[in-house]
């Protein structure tokens, strides 16, 4: 055999049968039979010249020899394992989910991130599961009560929104007379709203929809009037899609708040987007 032709797998092979001292085990771990594993240290044993085991009735011995050469073997694989495996995660991107709703805040983020540092790649999805686990993903922003050990971005606050094309009301009582359209499939987000004003309003046209951010598009569209949170809609208010005719929010109680990956198991740049995210 050529000197040059490193038999890594035979290696490897060596490193996991000198850890259990039985073929069985080590045939076992390996998936492969018995008789592969002796032919792969026998590869090793031609390849250096000299012999790795001894059988003995309750197993194998390491020779002199072969004991000598494991430590160095062992740091050298883990050296090359570390290597490759720093080399895949500096290029691997980092798994995001988030609710859909979350898009109009979220996605801006993302752009000036991606502008600022392309070297940060962030793979998004998006899901309508408001649940607070990580599941396979790196990190989640999650919609709800804030759960332990998140970071919390911003808290919902509810307000009216509208086309900017459409005339405002002045008064509360005036919103009767355009179309509701609801975040949800029942009216609570616009109840919880007149509630925190003390208020209440005949709802005589409805729509309602699956997101709040497909409700906040309908009102771009002036399909009518909703309620939106706050930060949500703010740069859609800010760039004149949307007015906000009145100046009180109420609290819903509920967050968006983000979940990372614990450090040891974290892609790189990570604590790099949960800083980007953070500050809003």
């Amino acid at each position: 055999m050529s000197r040059s032709a490193l038999p890594l797998n035979a290696i490897y092979a060596f490193l996991v049968t000198a850890r259990h001292l039985n073929l069985t085990r080590a045939a076992s771990e390996l998936c492969i039979t018995q008789g592969a594993v002796s032919r792969k240290i026998a590869t090793l044993e031609s390849w250096l010249g000299f012999a790795l085991f001894t059988r003995h009735a309750r197993g194998l011995h390491l020779t002199e020899q072969g004991a000598a050469l494991l430590p160095e073997l062992q740091q050298g694989f883990a050296m090359l394992v570390n290597a490759t495996e720093k080399a895949s995660r500096s290029n691997a991107a980092i798994r995001l989910k988030a609710p859909t709703c979350a898009m109009r805040w979220l996605v801006p983020r993302l752009v000036a991130l991606e502008q600022q540092r392309p070297d940060i790649h962030v793979a998004l999805t998006t899901t309508l599961d408001h649940g607070s686990q990580l599941d396979n993903f790196d990190a989640a922003i999650v919609f709800g009560p804030t759960p332990a050990g998140s970071i919390c971005l911003f808290e919902e606050r509810l307000t009216p929104v509208m086309a900017s094309s459409v005339t405002p009301p002045s008064q509360i009582d005036e919103l009767a007379k355009f179309t509701f359209l609801h975040p949800t499939q029942d009216s609570r987000d616009w109840q919880l709203w007149l509630a925190g004003l003390d208020a209440a309003l005949p709802m005589a046209r409805n729509q309602h929809f699956a997101t709040m951010d497909l409700a906040i598009s309908a009102a771009i569209q002036g399909f009518g009037v909703t309620v939106a949170d706050v930060t949500l809609v703010q740069n859609d208010v800010l760039n004149g899609r949307l007015i906000a005719p009145f100046a009180a929010s109420v609290a819903t109680g509920a967050s968006y708040s983000l979940l990372q990956r614990a450090e040891k198991d974290a892609p790189p740049f990570l604590p790099e987007l949960v800083a980007w995210l953070s500050e809003v």
